[in-house]
């Protein structure tokens, strides 16, 4: 029984830790500027793949109208 509430105490801590580290990061200034270029990199390119390789500019149709879709 002793070891069951060990165990418990060790994973209330552990989370306890990891919620006030977490919300501490939210507080601080970033020193440079680095990972919002590169976040700012990574959504213009996701936002490029979407329209790039959307059904209309793969197929020329909806994915609704293909013949894969349709029951004979």
């Amino acid at each position: 029984m002793v070891e069951l509430g060990v165990m418990f105490g060790v994973m209330i801590a552990l989370a306890v830790f990891l919620i006030v580290k977490l919300l501490r990061r939210g507080n601080r200034a970033t020193e440079n500027a680095d990972g919002l270029l590169i976040e700012q990199d990574r959504r213009l390119r996701a936002h490029h793949d979407r329209a790039s390789y959307n059904a209309m500019s793969m197929d020329g149709t909806s994915p609704t109208q293909s013949d894969g879709y349709r029951r004979p």
